[in-house]
C-alpha cells in the first residue's frame, strides 16, 4: 500500500512554525510578567503599610500619650503652686498635701515624657525648659516660703512667687503648642500615607484586573480560538467533508495539534479511498461469483441430469446382459462344460454388482435433493425401521443389539436417518469377528463437553475395528479396507453416511481411542421444543408439483454397505 499523501506545507512553512513561539513559552512569559508584578506590588505594598503604620504608631504610642502626659504634668504644677499658696495663706500643714503629691505627679510624668518622646528633640527641650522653670519656682519660691512659714520668719512675696509660676505657665502652654503642632503633623502624614497606600492598592488591582484581562484575550486569541477552529474543522471531517483542511494557527503546540489532526485526515482520506476501492473490487469480485454460482448450480443441475438419465440407461443394458447370460446358462448349459458355466456366472454376477453399484450411486447422488425435508424427528423411528430392515441378518448373525430406552429429538430427514441407521448397525453387524457374539450398543452421549445445540449418538461394536491410520480414508467413496471376497459391497455406505450426517449440519467420525471392536460417534441438531412446522407435507406438495418428470423416491437400501 502507498504511504498517504502528506499535507501541502512548504519546508518554509514549516521552519517558521517551529520557530515560533509555543504555549509553554506563552505561558511561561505571562507567568513571569504576573511574578514580578506580584513581587513589585507586594514589596511595594509593603513599604507603604511600614510607613503607615510607623505614622500611625508614632500618633498613637508617642504623641498622644505624650500630650496626656504634658497635661498631668501641668496639673502636678498646679497641684504644687495650689498648695504652697494655701499653706502661707492658712498656716495649716496639711494644705501641702498637694504640693507633696504634685511632686510625686511631677516626677512620674517627667519619667513618662521622656520615653514616648525618647529621639524628639525639640519636643525634650520643652520639657526641659518646663522643669527648668519649675524648678526654679521651687528654689526661689515654694522652698524658701515654706522654710520661713515653718521658722516663723517673713516669707518670700507671693508676687515673685507669682512671676515665677507665670513662667511654668508659659513654658507648659509653649510645650502644648508644640505637642499640638506635632500631633497635627502626624496626623497630616497618616492621613497621607493611608490616602497614597489606598491609591497604590488600587493601582495594583486595576494592574492585576488589566493583567488579567490581558491574559484572558491573549488566551482567546491565541490558544481557545485556535482550537476552536481546529475543533470545528475536526467535527466537519467526522460528519463527512474529508476535503475540509484544519487550520494551522496559534502557537507552536497548537500548531503541531492541527498539523497532526490534519495528517490524520489526509490519511483518513488517503484509507477511504482506498477502502473505497477494494469495495468495488469486492462487488465486482462478488459479482462474478454469483455468475459463476449460477453458472455452476446449472452445471450441476445438467450433471445431476446426465447422471440420471445415464443410470437409467445403464439398467436396461445391464438387465439384458444378464438376462441373456442366464438364458445362455439354461439352453446351452449341458453344452457347456465348467469353465464355460463360471464364465456366464462371472459376467451374471458383474451385471448385478454393476445394478447395486448404480442404485447406491443414485442414492448417494439423491441425498440433500430429493430426500430434503427439514423436521423434528424421534429418532427412535428411524432406528426401530432400520432394525427391522436389518432383521434377517441380526437373526442370522445373532448379534446381540442394545439401545437407550428413548432417543431425543433432532432436525432431519426421515428416510435419511432410517438409512444412516441402517448403514451403521448394518456395517457393526458385517464387520463382526469371526471369535466372538457380535455385540452392538446404540447410545447417546450428550454431557458436559458436547456440542452446544447437538445431540451426540455414538454405534460401538465388538468387531475387527478399524485401524487409526485409515480413520479418514473409510468416509471417502469407493474406499475398501477389505476385498470382495471375504466382505461384499460397494465402499460407499460410510460415505453416505458422512453425507447425510453433513447435510444435516451435524459431524460423523470414528473413535480412535475405542480399542476392543469400532465406534462410530455422531451429531445431530436438537430439535426446538417449538418447532411444529410439518416440513414433510410441504416436500410432498412440492414433490407433486414438479410433475411426473420428476425422479422416482430412493428405495431404503437393504444390503449393509462397506466402510
Amino acid at each position: 500500500m502507498t504511504s498517504p499523501a502528506q499535507p501541502p506545507e512548504t519546508a518554509r512553512g514549516r521552519a517558521a512554525d517551529r520557530n515560533g513561539p509555543s504555549l509553554q513559552t506563552w505561558l511561561t512569559s505571562v507567568l513571569v510578567v504576573l511574578a514580578l508584578m506580584v513581587i513589585g506590588t507586594g514589596a511595594l505594598g509593603a513599604a507603604l503599610l511600614s510607613h503607615t503604620t510607623t505614622a500611625g504608631n508614632r500618633l498613637v504610642d508617642g504623641i498622644m500619650p505624650a500630650q496626656r502626659d504634658a497635661l498631668r504634668l501641668e496639673t502636678a504644677l498646679l497641684d504644687q503652686e495650689t498648695g504652697v499658696r494655701g499653706y502661707l495663706l492658712a498656716d495649716e500643714p496639711a494644705l501641702l498635701e498637694p504640693y507633696e503629691r504634685g511632686l510625686a505627679d511631677e516626677a512620674a510624668a517627667v519619667q513618662r515624657m521622656k520615653t514616648v518622646l525618647d529621639g524628639d528633640d525639640d519636643a525634650l527641650e520643652d520639657l526641659v525648659a518646663v522643669q527648668e522653670a519649675a524648678r526654679t519656682w521651687r528654689e526661689q519660691f515654694a522652698v524658701p516660703a515654706i522654710a520661713a512659714a515653718e521658722n516663723g520668719g517673713a516669707p518670700p512675696s507671693l508676687q515673685s512667687g507669682k512671676d515665677h509660676f507665670d513662667e511654668v505657665r508659659r513654658r507648659t502652654s509653649a510645650q502644648h503648642a508644640r505637642l499640638d503642632r506635632i500631633q497635627a503633623e502626624a496626623r497630616t502624614t497618616f492621613g497621607e500615607a493611608r490616602t497614597q497606600r489606598d491609591h497604590i492598592l488600587l493601582a495594583i488591582v486595576v494592574a492585576f484586573l488589566l493583567a488579567g484581562s490581558a491574559l484572558a484575550v491573549l488566551l482567546h486569541v491565541g490558544v481557545l480560538r485556535p482550537l476552536a477552529l481546529v475543533r470545528t474543522a475536526s467535527r466537519r471531517v467526522a460528519d463527512g467533508a474529508f476535503e475540509e483542511e484544519i487550520p494551522l494557527r496559534g502557537p507552536a503546540d497548537v500548531r503541531d495539534l492541527a498539523r497532526a489532526v490534519e495528517a490524520m485526515r489526509h490519511r483518513t482520506v488517503a484509507e477511504l479511498k482506498a477502502s473505497r476501492r477494494n469495495a468495488e473490487r469486492l462487488d465486482r469480485t462478488a459479482a462474478e461469483l454469483d455468475a459463476q454460482a449460477v453458472e455452476l448450480r446449472r452445471s450441476n443441475a445438467e450433471l445431476e441430469q446426465f447422471a440420471y438419465v445415464a443410470s437409467h440407461d445403464l439398467q436396461e443394458p445391464l438387465r439384458k446382459v444378464a438376462s441373456f447370460c442366464q438364458l445362455l446358462e439354461k439352453r446351452y448349459g449341458d453344452q457347456l462344460d465348467e469353465r464355460g458355466t463360471q464364465y456366464i456366472g462371472f459376467a451374471v454376477d458383474g451385471a448385478k454388482r454393476m445394478q447395486v453399484l448404480i442404485n447406491d450411486l443414485l442414492t448417494f447422488s439423491r441425498v440433500g435433493r430429493v430426500q430434503d425435508a427439514r423436521e423434528t424427528v424421534a429418532m427412535d423411528g428411524p432406528l426401530d425401521r432400520a432394525l427391522r430392515n436389518l432383521a434377517a441378518a441380526v437373526e442370522e448373525s445373532g448379534a446381540e443389539i442394545t439401545r437407550p430406552e428413548r432417543l431425543p429429538d433432532v432436525v432431519g430427514d426421515p428416510t435419511l436417518l432410517t438409512m444412516l441407521w441402517q448403514n451403521l448397525v448394518g456395517n457393526a453387524i458385517k464387520f463382526r469377528s469371526p471369535d466372538r457374539t457380535a455385540r452392538v450398543e446404540v447410545a447417546v452421549a450428550d454431557g458436559p463437553d458436547a456440542e452446544p445445540g447437538f445431540h451426540t449418538f455414538t454405534v460401538t461394536d465388538n468387531g475387527i475395528g478399524v485401524p487409526a491410520e485409515f480413520a479418514e480414508k473409510v468416509f471417502v467413496i469407493f474406499q475398501r479396507l477389505h476385498g470382495r471376497e471375504t466382505y461384499g459391497g460397494t465402499g460407499i455406505g460410510l460415505s453416505l453416511c458422512k453425507k447425510i450426517v453433513e447435510h444435516a449440519g451435524g459431524r460423523i467420525r470414528i473413535d480412535t481411542d475405542h480399542r476392543e471392536g469400532t465406534r462410530i460417534v455422531f451429531t445431530l441438531p436438537v430439535a426446538a421444543s417449538t418447532d411444529t412446522t410439518d416440513t414433510a407435507d410441504t416436500g410432498a406438495a412440492e414433490t407433486a408439483e414438479s410433475g411426473a418428470g420428476a425422479e422416482p423416491p430412493a428405495p431404503v437400501p437393504t444390503e449393509g454397505t462397506l466402510r
